[in-house]
């Protein structure tokens, strides 16, 4: 009698975790744009106290980027996803690989470089939506 009181009434299905109006590559977008114009400012500021909260901040924005373009990768895409772009766990890794780089980095190169990943990954997110 208690499995049929608790038994579920509805069953759903869903691709992902929640409706996905909640996941967009570009909350990662903005913070790697935030590691970029601060590894922009750090290089054209030579005060120490200035480098060094420079570089807090960085580290911070860069590890908020990685965190939501692992959130896309393990709760948004999906194995149909995979199967029609097989190239999108290397992207993932790459982009990861990239954001690390620029999180240890003040050169606004390694920041550019995550931008270019996180642009190829918002590509193939959209193009998902539409599908």
């Amino acid at each position: 009698m208690l499995s049929r009181l608790f038994a579920p009434k509805v069953k759903v299905s869903a691709h992902c975790d929640l409706p996905c109006g909640v996941y967009d590559p570009a909350q990662a977008r903005i913070e790697a744009e935030s590691v970029k114009a601060v590894q922009e400012k750090y290089q054209a500021n030579e005060d120490a106290h200035f480098r060094a909260r420079a570089t807090v901040i960085k580290e911070q924005r860069a590890e908020l980027a990685k965190h939501h373009v692992s959130v896309l990768w393990s709760d948004y895409f999906k194995a149909p996803h995979f199967e029609k772009y097989p190239e999108l766990n290397q992207l993932v890794n790459d982009t990861l690989k990239a954001l690390s780089a620029a999180k240890a980095s003040t050169d606004p190169k390694t920041g550019e470089k995550a931008l270019e990943l996180i642009a190829e990954i918002d590509r193939i997110f959209w193009e998902t939506k539409k599908a």
